[in-house]
């Protein structure tokens, strides 16, 4: 025990001591696919990987894969690999550089071999983002994807829609990593698209290779140098976007110099590093040597439970060893044909047995709700101290970049005339913007006329659907920036597809209804059967019921002023004037008489 002891409380002192060694463990993967087979080839993504691989080659990295024109299986593969690479890594870098397409939302990597002749076929020929976040999951300290895919994609424009409302977006969509230390960057902002430049590189290409490489440079800071720099570059055309977030600690890509002397590591962080060692392993060795370590402190009640855990765990596994060794021995008794009284026995031992299991599942089940709720309490309390620590960072960098701004606001009052153009007004000409503007909103769904760069009344009632669709007041006079930011937000299409009577939508078409033999097409455009046509009975007029008919002859049709009244099998009635009644017999031979009415 002693020996154990010795180990586990070594292996706490290594890793206090370890922490500024396991950021030497760096891998990068970099993929650049150019010779697409089935749209145009692109020039530069080949070019930029070869550009950022020495990069990482000259920054120090363990391990630098360079890929170039992959199909799916040689991707595939590349990935898979990359993610074994990533199991002892502190620092996991994936660099792409070729097509991307965004599906409902959702980004995904095209090898060389694509088709995409239909949306369905993003599933089966490419690569999810997510796919490619699963390869760097087991990189420790620093997990990061730079995606150079943002290019207009040829794909996107050939490909057949299955489902009308699914959404094929402009460049790619934006994301939110899960994972922690984990941070993903666009060459273009989400739902824009970027330039390959006139160069042999792209300008995102050029910025990270210029800025990364800084030793000591933290990669917050660095990739918003290199969004400064593409900027200038591109006219304030492009704008580079970063997802995700880091904790409240500088993390360079490439470490600095280390300093003479330096802070030392907080006593209470180093406690929380063996805390977490010890959970992962989580025996009561292991309890017990860090509470021989740190007896006192929060850590040191945090244990306590653990511990605690433990022993109604143990206290659990006795009781029911002890159950089920008693209804062994009742089962025998039984199978022996014992007395009964020695069967009452077993039975009662077994019955105390089971009782006794059941309070120690419940005492352990209480521990261990208790532990949790512990443990979730301190993952709480730190997510809450990291916060606290990334917000003040936050506020005193935001502080820096004023006083730096003001600065170099103070400094340029003497070159004015060496001033460049501010980021918020970039040098368009409002036939451009009007173009744009036009363009956005055919890509919305807004407009179907081309886009010349003249606000006509047709663009003017097609940004006013898309203020009745999308929820916004824009100015339908005029073509704005503001206009033009508020359409590009909006990633699928807004205005709905309208068709005339006897047309259908499919996709962004209206397509003729064809309806086959005996159906036509009804006034919602659906096919209906035709109804077959019944001859047109003649109208007859109603039979009266002999009742009606009585009455109706009964009735008297004209006032009489005889007092005589006739009778027969339709009912009786006044004898008309003029008339008279005789009695008559019956029928020849007959003596009966009856009255007959005779008139003259």
């Amino acid at each position: 025990m002693r020996g154990l002891r010795f180990f586990i409380l070594l292996a706490f002192s290594v890793c206090l001591g370890c922490g500024t060694a396991f950021a030497e463990k760096r891998v990068a993967l970099v993929i650049g696919n150019s010779a697409y087979k089935n749209v145009t080839k692109l020039t530069n993504p080949a070019n930029d990987a070869a550009l950022v691989g020495g990069m990482f080659t000259k920054a120090g990295f363990d391990t630098v894969d360079v890929k170039f024109d992959l199909n799916v299986v040689d991707m595939r593969k590349a990935l898979r690999e990359f993610g074994i690479r990533t199991r002892d890594a502190d620092v996991a870098v994936i660099y792409y550089a070729g097509h991307g397409i965004e599906l409902d939302g959702n980004n995904y990597l095209i090898p060389t071999d694509a088709t995409l002749e239909t949306d369905t076929d993003v599933f089966d020929e490419t690569f999810p983002l997510d796919r490619v976040l699963f390869a760097i999951e087991p990189a420790r300290q620093l997990r990061l994807v730079i995606l150079d895919a943002c290019r207009d994609n040829p794909f996107a424009r050939s490909m057949r829609r299955t489902v009308a409302s699914r959404a094929v977006g402009r460049g790619l969509a934006k994301v939110e990593p899960s994972s922690p230390n984990t941070m993903i960057a666009f060459a273009a902002k989400a739902g824009s698209t970027a330039s390959d430049g006139d160069a042999k590189n792209s300008p995102f290409a050029m910025a990270l290779v210029e800025r990364l490489p800084t030793p000591g440079l933290d990669l917050r800071k660095a990739l918003g140098f290199v969004r400064d720099d593409v900027l200038k570059n591109t006219g304030y055309k492009q704008e580079p976007y970063v997802y995700g977030s880091l904790g409240g600690n500088d993390v360079p890509l490439v470490p600095g110099q280390p300093a003479a002397t330096g802070l030392q590591a907080s006593p209470q962080d180093a406690v929380r590093r063996d805390y977490e060692l010890a959970l992962q392993i989580g025996t009561r060795e292991v309890w017990t040597a860090f509470l021989a370590q740190y007896p006192d402190g929060f850590y040191a009640s945090l244990v306590q439970g653990q511990l605690k855990r433990i022993a109604a765990e143990d206290t659990r596994a006795d009781a029911a060893e002890k159950a089920r060794q008693a209804e062994d021995e009742k089962a025998r008794l039984t199978a022996e044909h014992a007395k009964t009284t020695e069967q009452q026995k077993a039975a009662a031992a077994a019955k105390a047995a089971e009782d006794a299991r059941l309070a120690a599942e419940k005492a352990k089940q209480l521990e261990e709700a208790r532990a949790a709720a512990a443990e979730q309490k301190r993952k709480d309390a730190e997510t809450a101290a990291a916060k606290a620590a990334a917000d003040k960072q936050a506020a005193d960098k935001a502080l820096a970049e004023k006083q730096a701004a003001e600065k170099q606001a103070a400094e340029s009052k003497q070159t004015i005339a060496t001033l460049a153009p501010p980021p918020s007004q970039p040098t368009l000409s409002s036939q451009e913007v009007t173009k744009l503007v036009q363009l956005e909103l055919r890509r919305v769904g807004c407009l179907d006329t081309l886009a010349e760069g003249d606000w006509n009344a047709s663009s003017q009632r097609s940004l006013a659907a898309f203020n009745k669709n999308a929820g916004t007041s824009l100015d339908a006079r005029l073509a704005s920036l503001d206009a033009l930011d508020a359409i590009k937000a909006k990633q699928g299409r807004v205005c709905p597809l309208v068709c005339e009577h006897g047309f259908r939508t499919d996709g962004d078409h209206c397509v003729k209804v064809t309806c086959r033999a005996g159906f036509r097409v009804n006034d919602d455009s659906e096919c209906e059967k035709i109804p077959d046509k019944k001859p047109v009975a003649a109208r007859e007029e109603p039979k009266r019921e002999p009742q009606e008919r009585a009455k109706t002859e009964a009735a008297p049709s004209k006032p009489q002023t005889s007092a005589q009244v006739v009778c027969n099998n339709a009912g009786c009635r006044p004898v008309q004037k003029g008339c008279r009644l005789e009695a008559r017999k019956e029928s020849w031979g007959s003596a009966l008489m009856r009255n007959i009415e005779v008139c003259n």
